[in-house]
């Protein structure tokens, strides 16, 4: 007898999690596809460590093959599903199409970098949402700093030096924050460079981290401001150019970095299925079936969840929802084959975790409000926990980051043409 076959597409966290806990229900009675661009899973919320040099790169890639028992792993780009043949089409890395049949599918395509119509954003911001991207930032201030210290002209220096975040949510303030750190430390080790680089925060928000607990905020907002952040909140960039950005409170500044963490919006393969979608995402049920496909499963940022512990809403775009929702698509496809019983999501979130680089952190576990040495304890266990390898390797990186001087050198394998901004497949750099 032929055994089913489960399609997943993504291995973000959705995606990566749904495979793993199928392969453990099923026992070899299906058949487990992973399909993804990449040939790992890119643990995301320590790409802001990546950037200012605490992680290596490769620490944040958890191989699928070795890690994911009883999967096939799949290279390729999802680009067709035909809904009613049952077959997903997808273009391999050397460019050959191909296609795959399936009997249960799981859309767990994620997220990109979100955009909005602001001019020239989309030419001069660098994203922050992928490998790629991160490896690339950290060349790109390196390359800055460097470049402010051979610099005669003043002005010039002072751009050079000026590093601009727009967006102040979990990810743009991690990066402020570790940024601030790294160039201290690298302009510490160039005499020569006679001013301090500085780094601005913007946001149309009133507060940092908008969407956490407001005593989170404000831990933030004394770690960002004692490490001389410039911390402009109801603003944002009206126009960008290749020499500096012109704010919405009129100032111009000079500057050759802008870092956009303004959020995601769901992949744009999701408007291409013909499903409805709500904000971008698709619709799905409490138990995250697609109407109109009971063989259809979709979690994660391209899923609109309905949200029963808020009535009338979806949740949210999180790893900690993408995590879970990937976990019971696995135990409600089992459900559909007759093991078990399929299940409703739900999830109240446990509390946050933010790393604000050097000794400092906010965290709220189980809404306990943290700060200081106990908040980083929390927030670097729950990350050893949360990944699903390379522990050792990450917990070393951060012990020698503790104890020796941070190594800080441009490779210059990442150009700035292979990570636009406005791309559909970020975790893999344009080809140039």
């Amino acid at each position: 007898m032929t055994k089913p076959r489960v399609v997943i597409v993504g291995a973000g966290f959705a995606g990566y999690h749904a495979a793993k806990t199928l392969s453990r229900l099923a026992k070899d009675r299906a058949e487990i596809v992973l399909l993804n661009a990449t040939d790992y899973f890119l643990y995301l919320p320590l790409l802001p460590e990546v950037a200012a040099g605490v992680v290596e790169p490769r620490r944040l890639s958890v191989p699928l093959t070795g890690t994911l028992d009883g999967v096939r792993v799949v290279i390729g780009e999802a680009d067709h599903v035909d809904l009613q043949n049952r077959w997903v089409g997808f273009t391999q890395p050397e460019g050959e199409r191909n296609r795959i049949a399936y009997d249960r599918l799981v859309l767990a395509v994620g997220s990109v970098n979100k955009l909005l119509p602001i001019p020239g954003v989309t030419e001069y911001a660098t994203g922050f949402r992928s490998l790629p991207e991160a490896v690339y930032l950290h060349d790109h201030v390196v390359r800055q700093i460097e470049l402010a210290e051979q610099a005669t002209d003043p002005a010039e220096q002072r751009a050079r030096a000026t590093f601009v975040v727009v967006g102040a949510g979990y990810t743009g303030t991690e990066v402020a924050a570790h940024g601030q750190l790294f160039t201290d430390r690298l302009s510490a080790q160039r005499p020569r460079l006679k001013i301090r680089p500085r780094w601005m925060l913007l946001d149309v928000a009133s507060r940092a981290l908008p969407e956490l607990d407001r005593k989170m905020s404000d831990t933030a907002h004394r770690v960002l401001d004692r490490r001389g952040v410039d911390v402009r909140m109801g603003t944002s960039v009206g126009v960008a150019t290749a020499d500096g950005v012109k704010l919405t409170d009129g100032d111009y500044i000079p500057t050759c970095t802008l870092v956009w963490c303004v959020g995601v919006r769901p992949d744009p393969f999701v408007a291409q299925l013909g499903l409805r979608t709500e904000k971008g995402r698709l619709v799905t049920d409490e138990y995250l079936t697609v109407p109109g496909f009971p063989e259809v499963y979709a979690c994660g940022d391209a899923a609109a969840v309905p949200d029963v512990t808020r009535p009338g809403e979806v949740c949210t775009m999180t790893a900690q929802h993408a995590q879970r929702q990937g976990k019971l698509v696995a135990h409600n496809i089992a459900a559909s084959y007759g093991q078990g019983k399929r299940k409703p999501y739900k999830h109240h979130d446990l509390g946050w975790v933010v790393d604000l680089g050097g000794r400092d952190a906010a965290a709220n576990p189980l809404h306990v409000p943290l700060s200081g040495l106990p908040a980083k304890a929390v927030t670097r266990g729950y990350h050893l926990l949360a990944m699903p390898g390379n522990r050792a390797r990450v917990a070393s990186d951060w012990v020698l980051d503790a104890t020796l001087a941070r190594p800080a050198v441009q490779l210059g394998l990442v150009p700035a043409n292979a990570v636009p901004l406005e791309s559909s497949s970020p975790e893999l750099p344009a080809r140039v």
